[in-house]
């Protein structure tokens, strides 16, 4: 079976974001050269979903879709699958297969606790308990896609020291980056670590660096840093590999998606303690009939 893959980012209005990602696609593909890699964009870009899917189909038997997306909203949930769908019925003959968004993991969350200690290093290592953190993301109308921003933030609250983790967002939805910084001022923040939750550059990080900027000058007694959007981390292209590999039926679903228990403090230590799931299972049977 002739195997493609397509790269689906945003795009964005900024030419240098749509230069980001085509760089990435070309690092991805030197990391796979086994693999044939195309790229496209949903929007403001010259290659787009239905030229991207007739590109990938071309001298294939099978294409596998997978989106550079951070959140699932309509982009993934909505207009990607319409797209597909007419592809199928231009390309008959071709398997389309389309895989999850990059979503909410501990490769996310291992992207987030490095760009968080660079920013703290930014600051000379301040006291994490006097030091406020916001993760910025872009916003949606989805709840689901804001959520995955509130999960990300919960688990870096869950492991770090910092007293202070919240969300806001640079459109559609609330809190804004105002409000927060202006909440966590008044909770007493002598520093504020602001993480872009964004993939690469855009006009979006545009506007960012100059709300930043403003609001160094509103608090001058406050130490204010930002981040640097997630670019090029290794975890992104790992998270892609088992994307794909996962569609080609290389690896199962349930190895690369995390379950309830995944990540649970407790099942870790039992099994660093070397209780299994069957001694665990044992338990729990013995509990419920005393």
């Amino acid at each position: 079976m002739t195997t493609s893959i397509l790269l689906v980012g945003h795009g964005s209005r900024n030419i240098k974001g749509n230069q980001e990602i085509e760089g990435f696609s070309a690092q991805w593909q030197q990391h796979n050269p086994e693999w044939r890699i195309e790229t496209c964009f949903i929007e403001f870009a010259d290659v787009l979903l239905d030229g991207g899917l007739d590109i990938a189909a071309e001298g294939a038997s099978r294409v596998i879709i997978v989106p550079l997306i951070l959140n699932a909203a309509g982009h993934v949930k909505m207009e990607i699958p319409h797209h597909i769908a007419k592809a199928r019925q231009r390309h008959p003959d071709v398997e389309f297969i389309f895989t999850p968004h990059l979503g909410a993991n501990d490769q996310i969350l291992a992207i987030l606790k490095r760009s968080l200690r660079q920013v703290m290093t930014a600051m000379d290592l301040p006291d994490p308990k006097t030091t406020g953190v916001i993760l910025l993301g872009r916003g949606s109308s989805d709840r689901i896609a804001n959520g995955e921003v509130a999960k990300m933030a919960r688990w870096l609250f869950e492991e770090s020291d910092h007293e202070q983790v919240d969300i806001a967002f640079t459109g559609i939805t609330y809190p804004r980056l105002e409000s927060v910084v202006q909440r966590q001022a008044a909770l007493g923040a002598s520093q504020i670590a602001i993480l872009p939750y964004y993939l690469f550059t855009g006009t979006l990080i545009e506007r960012i660096k100059q709300q930043v900027a403003r609001l160094q000058r509103s608090y001058p007694n406050i130490t204010i840093e930002c981040g640097h959007y997630f670019g090029f981390e290794n975890e992104i292209g790992q998270l892609l590999d088992q994307r794909v590999r996962t569609a080609c039926g290389d690896e199962s679903d349930t190895k690369n998606q995390m379950m309830e228990c995944d990540g649970c403090q407790y099942r870790e230590q039992a099994e660093s303690d070397g209780h299994g799931h069957h001694h665990a299972h044992e338990q729990h049977n013995h509990t419920e009939h005393v």
